[in-house]
């Protein structure tokens, strides 16, 4: 029972990974633009500009936080599942939904090469469970 509950987790970790990325370049949008007047004018203050823009962002913030719960969800339960199956598992799974997020959210993911890569991710992630 405590292999289903962790198969939980990591898939819980990789669609929180994978769900965020599309949504955080989606909330960065922007950010070039609002720097622009601070070119220029030091490292520092071009920093701490980028940091209270998106801190102040909530359409980055939430799937910033919620991309670090994945993150504090895959620390704990690497306390007992076996490493060599947990990162390539959640990594893998986690550029598949990436992929399908950002098709639904309208980008373009690179046509029959990008499906052809979640099919081969899929069958080796197959081969990595069936293994162990």
């Amino acid at each position: 029972m405590a292999a289903a509950g962790q198969a939980v987790a990591l898939g819980l970790v990789a669609v929180l990974w994978g769900c965020s990325g599309p949504f955080l370049r989606r909330g960065a949008a922007g950010l070039d633009e609002a720097l622009e007047e601070l070119r220029g004018r030091g490292h520092l203050r071009q920093l701490m500009a980028q940091i209270r823009f998106l801190s102040l962002n909530y359409k980055y913030m939430v799937p910033f936080l919620l991309n670090q719960g994945g993150s504090l969800i895959f620390y704990l339960t690497l306390a007992s599942t076996d490493l060599s199956l947990a990162v390539p598992l959640c990594n893998s799974l986690a550029l598949i939904v990436t992929l399908l997020t950002g098709r639904i959210l309208g980008e373009d993911i690179g046509g029959k090469r990008a499906v052809a890569g979640m099919l081969l991710t899929s069958l080796g992630v197959t081969l990595c469970v069936a293994a162990s």
